[in-house]
């Protein structure tokens, strides 16, 4: 328990994320056992503020859940309708024919979405069902049992100064305490990153692999939109040597998702993410599309992709991991969501039986055993040598025996290639500086391309400035003493929204800056830095970007 005294509220289940995983955890609890008390926490400060995906939603994890699905008006409106994959040149590209690609890459069925509106559609579901919702309160601390098990959260802290200190407008929070702890704060959540560490989940696993997803929302020429198309490409701008792609969705009342993914195993620390995603917006065929359109949304986000080698136990006394907080990602559909909703079924499923029987901040082995045997762990087995090959051979031999291996197994059951390791961590592949060259990018032309601070403001993103950095250095000298020297600092450029800056002013040593009301909350800076001298924690609840239909 922490030395500050604070209320305790009590509940069978303390759920940390209001996402697709933790929502459908929820509402799987309340369909189960109407009397189970089940809080969910969610640091926005709306459920929906931080979700960022693509998205094509398989329906298969909703439906679930809701069968009727569609009679509850669930906001799944735009069906795919056209299926696309290129490879791009600098100033072509080469459609390859639907009939090569796996059976498991077909959107049939699949529809275009708002995730952040699909959360708040669950949210009022949950409601309905009698879950308490609460936004605004980040997760700051976790809360341990007698017996060294997850016992619940701290919420709601706020007013610290910059320094750490109270300030004289604190309050403490509260402790909500469960008899079980669901974790589904998604992609390098700072509480389950704790628990990884301190029950020691990823032993025997491999590494966690990650890429860094950016979305921007257009609103286009009514006669360049097709409603329901769903396009994918890799190539240009990353090339053959770095792995990535970009993504294309026209969903309904003439928008288009527009995202470009790039896979954070890089070598280059003089890449720029960023400005790899604006360049891809001038090759002829995105740019056409996107001629006297406007952009009216951004927002960026880490994409788990270690898949099935890398995911950790997700069960550990008195608690769980859900969603991207343990990695289920399908790296080749480019779909996670559904997979996080049937891990919140699954997770639900175990714990409503565990309280039944009477028991209370044991470990969930059911639910660890269910997710890697059932329907998740057979989406994630078929795919599990994608990320391996794109890492081995460059994105188009990736595609070609990725492409292989998944018709092999669709086909015999099995893989050829076994199971393959991913290697170094993303961190651990940054080479120096000195091996490479270093890249210069075209300046943003305002229309097309946009600079980083211009986009954030799209991202209506906003952090109360007296509080201290949620951006934690372990070493506050290390960017300046080793990664400057070394990497050139590649913090100021593989953030996606501009938080980090070495400063260098005359007759003075260089310095190291932390915006952090920049912040967009992706975690890339936790994952790629490669003295892994930065950690991402919370800031207070409310804080961070305010995503309207991302």
């Amino acid at each position: 328990m922490s030395e500050i005294e604070r209320e305790t509220m009590d509940y069978d289940v303390v759920i940390v994320g209001a996402g697709p995983a933790g929502l459908s955890a929820a509402i799987r609890l309340k369909q189960l056992d109407s009397e189970l008390d089940v809080v969910v926490l969610e640091k926005g400060s709306e459920v929906g503020a931080h979700i960022l995906s693509g998205a094509v939603l398989d329906p298969s994890g909703l439906a679930r859940l809701f069968p009727d699905w569609k009679a509850r008006n669930a906001p799944l409106t735009v069906p795919v309708k056209e299926d696309n994959f290129y490879v791009l040149g600098e100033a072509g590209q080469i459609r390859l024919p639907n009939a090569l690609m796996p059976p498991l890459m077909n959107n049939h069925g699949n529809y275009i979405v708002s995730m952040g509106n699909v959360c708040r559609w669950m949210a009022e579901q949950a409601e309905a069902l009698g879950v308490e919702i609460f936004p605004g309160m980040a997760c700051s601390e976790l809360v341990y049992g007698a017996r060294g098990e997850l016992r619940g959260v701290v919420a709601g802290e706020f007013g610290k100064s910059g320094d750490g200190s109270i300030s004289e407008a604190y309050e403490p929070g509260m402790e909500l305490l469960g008899k079980y702890v669901f974790l589904s704060e998604g992609v390098r959540g700072s509480l389950s990153k704790q628990v990884i560490e301190k029950y020691d989940l990823a032993a025997g696993c491999d590494v966690p692999k990650f890429g860094l997803g950016m979305k921007e929302i257009w609103e286009v020429d009514p006669e360049r939109h097709n409603e329901g198309e769903v396009t994918h490409s890799l190539g240009w701008p990353l090339g053959f040597k770095n792995s990535g792609g970009s993504f294309i969705y026209h969903l309904d009342n003439n928008q288009v998702y527009v995202g470009y993914i790039v896979d954070l195993n890089y070598k280059n620390p003089y890449l720029s993410p960023y400005m790899e995603f604006q360049r891809f917006k001038h090759h002829p065929k995105i740019a056409k599309l996107l001629k006297g359109g406007k952009r009216i949304a951004y927002g960026a986000r880490a994409v788990t992709k270690g898949g099935a080698q890398s995911l950790p136990k997700v069960a550990f006394p008195g608690g769980v991991l859900l969603g991207c907080s343990a990695g289920l990602v399908n790296l080749p559909r480019i779909k996670g969501n559904h997979n996080a909703m049937h891990s919140g079924i699954e997770a639900a499923e175990a714990a409503a039986a565990a309280m039944k029987a009477g028991r209370s901040g044991d470990q969930l082995d059911a639910y660890d055993h269910s997710l890697r045997t059932g329907v998740v762990g057979k989406d994630l087995k078929k795919v599990r040598n994608v990320a391996p090959l794109n890492a081995r051979f460059g994105p188009l031999g990736g595609l070609s025996l990725g492409g292989f291996d998944m018709w092999w197994q669709t086909v015999f059951g099995f893989s050829l290639f076994g199971t393959l390791s991913h290697g170094k961590t993303d961190a651990q592949a940054t080479e120096p500086a000195a091996q490479h060259a270093e890249i210069t990018y075209p300046k943003p032309d305002g229309k097309l391309s946009f600079d980083r601070l211009t986009n954030v403001a799209f991202s209506m993103t906003n952090h109360e400035e007296s509080q201290p950095a949620h951006l934690q250095l372990s070493n506050p000298d290390l960017p300046i003493s080793v990664n400057l020297p070394k990497f050139a600092e590649p913090a100021q450029r593989y953030c996606p929204a501009g938080v980090y800056e070495v400063v260098q002013e005359e007759a003075k040593d260089p310095r190291f800056v932390i915006n952090f009301q920049n912040c967009v909350h992706c975690k890339t800076c936790d994952i790629k830095d490669p003295s892994q001298n930065i950690t991402w924690v919370t800031p207070q609840g409310g804080d961070g970007p305010n995503y309207p239909n991302m």
